[in-house]
């Protein structure tokens, strides 16, 4: 066996987009519960990296979050959700957008089992502490669980969201 050669940063660059993706309009990650400002500019990453956008509620502390954990030198596409996130969720579905929840319940299915998007989807995460509130999960077409064999409930929020965004962009 050959040793894993490690590629330099001149070949990442290359093989990268020179620019930030304009708004695709495929795939979105809604925290729409956020708790912790970390996890925002870190879940914004990670919408790069698979080609989605972020959509997050207009408050106050939200842009300062964002900036906190991104480390991207492009503007990243963002929508901001203004009013009640429910009710924007209400939008989305009906406007024919599937609306995936990261969230254990019954019918949840699990992360290996979830396939690639493949019509516009918007994923649905909740608050850190008490998940996707009731008036979010009646509004989801499908809920995905993430197994954990650890003693934790779950994971945070950023690491949850990426895990589930490469899965519905077909990245794994």
């Amino acid at each position: 066996m050959t040793a894993a050669r490690l590629r330099s940063r001149p070949e990442l660059r290359n093989q990268r987009r020179q620019r930030a993706h304009g708004c695709w309009n495929h795939l979105i990650a809604a925290p729409l519960w956020p708790k912790h400002s970390a996890n925002l500019g870190t879940l914004l990453r990670t919408c790069d990296a698979v080609g989605a956008c972020l959509a997050v509620p207009r408050r106050p502390w939200v842009p300062d979050a964002l900036n906190q954990g991104n480390t991207l030198r492009h503007r990243q596409c963002v929508h901001w959700v203004d009013g009640r996130v429910d009710r924007w969720l209400a939008r989305q579905r009906s406007g024919g957008s599937a609306v995936v929840g990261v969230e254990l319940t019954d019918e949840s299915i699990r992360l290996a089992d979830l396939p690639a998007a493949r019509k516009r989807t918007v994923m649905v995460l909740g608050h850190e502490l008490d998940g996707i509130p009731p008036e979010g999960l009646e509004l989801l077409d499908m809920a995905v669980e993430i197994p954990m064999v650890g003693t934790g409930h779950s994971l945070n929020v950023a690491v949850a969201g990426s895990l589930v965004l490469y899965k519905l962009a077909g990245l794994c």
